[in-house]
């Protein structure tokens, strides 16, 4: 299995306050009757022997079927949406129930190997977040959402600054605290995962990765095309809200020049064009909303840092 270098060779100090081994793991589930109970009673088997206290929790989001009955079938607590409403919604209603300070979320349909949770909870100390990272020696995700996957991490990991070898994994180790503090951004549906992933880079949380497989799904899909064009909105939205520079400055700059080039080429026609002084003075606009915004973003991330674990 591919393993991530570390960020680090040395440590100086524990950035966060250790936590209690106590872990309250979320599953979401949506029509996954036929086989939760088998994925549950594996889960299970795997948090008896890490050593850490835990307790499961699954959301079953309205389902169609018997995934309520299958999963309760487990002895593991099950929480009912009346409606579908969300993967997003799901981990919410599954947070506010748990009694834990550590979240795992995994998802219900045999994607994400269970033998993987304890490599993710070894890697606790001094971290808000673990993400298991889908980049193992199994991968199983489909060729037609490779492209748009590798695009969207690509562009992700351009506005953050950093590489973030998994966007929107399912499978994850998180603080209640940071739930917590980016509960107001965080949306009811699938940009969950990819929304507090960006928030927890762009305002340097210290998140580790780990390897792990991803194995071939269970059931039916959830994902359709159009979520691509979401997840880039989502983006693009959550960038401007903590580093709107790396937005409005290339934009400016693409815009300069083209203004700029239009500028020399009608000198050399002994005309001067509105295109170029439009584009020109487009630039200067995005470049000041870029600054404005950037200083909304440092008032507002100042005023939450207290809510930051010292």
């Amino acid at each position: 299995m591919k393993e991530l270098a570390p960020r680090s060779s040395v440590t100086l100090e524990q950035s966060v306050p250790p936590l209690p081994a106590r872990v309250s793991v979320i599953v979401p589930a949506y029509n996954e009757g036929p086989h939760i109970a088998d994925g549950l009673v594996e889960l299970q088997a795997v948090l008896e022997s890490s050593g850490w206290a835990f307790e499961i929790i699954v959301v079953d989001d309205g389902s169609a079927d018997d995934t309520a009955t299958a999963a309760a079938s487990t002895g593991v607590r099950v929480i009912q949406h009346r409606r579908n409403r969300g993967y997003g919604a799901a981990l919410k209603t599954g947070v506010a129930a748990a009694q834990y300070d550590w979240i795992m979320i995994t998802d219900a349909d045999g994607t994400y190997p269970a033998a993987s949770i304890p490599k993710l909870l070894e890697k606790t100390d001094g971290n808000e977040m673990v993400v298991g990272a889908r980049i193992g020696q199994t991968v199983r995700i489909p060729h037609v959402r490779r492209p748009a996957k590798w695009f969207l991490r690509q562009l992700a990991s351009y506005l953050a600054g950093q590489k973030l070898p998994d966007l929107n994994s399912g499978l994850r180790l998180m603080r209640r605290d940071l739930i917590d503090r980016y509960h107001h951004l965080l949306p009811s549906g699938f940009s969950f995962t990819t929304t507090i992933t960006l928030a927890a880079a762009c305002n340097e949380h210290d998140v580790d990765y780990v390897g792990i497989d991803y194995l071939s799904r269970k059931g039916d899909s959830k994902i359709r095309p159009w979520h691509a064009y979401e997840f880039s909105l989502l983006i693009l939205r959550i960038i401007v809200f903590f580093n709107p520079l790396k937005v409005f400055i290339p934009l400016g700059a693409v815009l300069m020049v083209a203004g700029l080039a239009k500028f020399a080429y009608d000198v050399t026609r002994d005309n001067l064009s509105e295109s170029a002084i439009f584009a020109m003075l487009t630039a200067m606009l995005f470049w000041a909303v870029g600054l404005l915004a950037d200083q909304n973003s440092r008032i507002a991330l100042g005023r939450v840092s207290s809510s930051r674990p010292s």
